[in-house]
């Protein structure tokens, strides 16, 4: 598309004469003033300059912010809740470090939760991340080290480079190890075929129509989006006010994630409850309690024991398959209700998760 459709915001700079008087004496100076003297032009802005054709897919314009921002927003919030199943620090490793794993790092970098230090890169090139090198975050690249390290692993490489990158984590991942995908070409199920790995979240999102997916032009930078509370409410999972939908499959498979880190961490079942319940008080006026009979079939919740750990859930299976879980949420809306609210109470409130950490 020609330079003159692009929507470049040009900028000039205008001198203004003012005369001071200081006594008798008369001194002249300029004054620097910055305008924007693309404004009211409307044959420069993005559209007028499009072709009938090509305006037909403009609309992919927020549609690609809104994966980008949905995206960072949803791996912000497993990185904030992970913690909350276990004891002590998460250690967080991105393999990527290109213009999506860039923006995620310093996403990362604003979560207070999470010290810079237990944040490590792996990529090709780590001269292009050295500018976070000061802030206490390790670049190298070795995926081997970073798969072995990490207890919560972000897949930002992209779809031609995944054989080569799966091919060098395969056998390094640890069973708890939470690997978060990015690359949206390649399903879940693929994914834990070229890892040997069951324990992944693969957002998938679904699109709808509507004005509002305009929403997303509206912010250029992933770290900025993450405070924007019209953009966290347009990212929130099973809605749609974005254009974007998240379905219930996530939202299962990060429940069953954090109730697997439970079960990693050795705590019964009634214990593992309790901590995922709590990320729900108080956020809406009708709570709902998740039970064992929610994320297992009745028959067996009867014969599991409150003293006994959960059995270990293959997120596969989870964000894939009509599990008891997916039903029960289907038909609460209350419960649907309680996430949503939840998931804007967590990226909305400043400062540390201290509020939201299970203990």
């Amino acid at each position: 598309m020609a330079t003159a459709r692009s929507h470049v915001l040009l900028q000039c700079e205008v001198f203004s004469f003012i005369r001071c008087h200081t006594c008798a004496d008369h001194r002249l100076f300029y004054r620097r003033t910055m305008v924007d003297v693309t404004a009211g032009l409307n044959s420069l802005t993005f559209d007028p300059g499009s072709t009938e054709e090509e305006k037909t897919v403009t609309h992919l314009r927020a549609r690609a912010a809104g994966l980008t921002f949905s995206g960072g927003h949803g791996a912000q919030q497993a990185s904030a809740v992970t913690p909350a199943a276990g004891d002590g620090d998460l250690c967080v490793g991105i393999v990527g470090a290109g213009h999506l794993g860039k923006q995620l790092l310093l996403s990362l970098l604003e979560m207070k939760d999470i010290k810079p230090s237990h944040i490590k890169v792996s990529t090709r090139s780590p001269e292009s991340a050295v500018e976070f090198v000061p802030t206490g975050v390790e670049c190298f690249f070795d995926s081997r080290e970073l798969a072995a390290w990490a207890d919560v692993l972000f897949l930002c490489c992209l779809p031609s480079h995944l054989p080569r990158v799966c091919g060098h984590l395969r056998s390094h991942l640890s069973k708890h190890c939470l690997v978060y995908s990015f690359i949206s070409a390649v399903p879940v199920t693929r994914l834990a075929e070229l890892l040997g790995h069951d324990f992944i979240l693969k957002p998938q999102y679904d699109f709808v129509g509507g004005d509002a997916a305009d929403v997303w032009l509206s912010c250029s930078s992933l770290s900025t989006a993450l405070k924007d509370p019209s953009l966290i409410e347009a990212s929130c999972p099973l809605t749609t006010s974005g254009g974007i939908s998240l379905g219930v499959n996530w939202v299962c498979a990060v429940l069953c994630s954090l109730l697997n880190l439970c079960t990693s961490a050795g705590l019964r079942s009634s214990d593992a409850l309790s901590r995922i319940n709590r990320l729900f008080e108080g956020t809406w006026t009708d709570t709902v309690q998740l039970t064992t009979s929610s994320f297992m079939g009745s028959s067996y919740a009867s014969s599991l024991h409150e003293d006994e750990p959960f059995p270990w859930i293959s997120l596969t299976e989870a964000q894939t398959k009509k599990t008891p879980l997916l039903r029960f949420l289907l038909s609460n809306k209350q419960m649907q209700q309680c996430i949503s609210a939840s998931y804007k109470s967590l990226l909305l409130t400043p400062g540390t998760l201290e509020t939201h950490t299970l203990k």
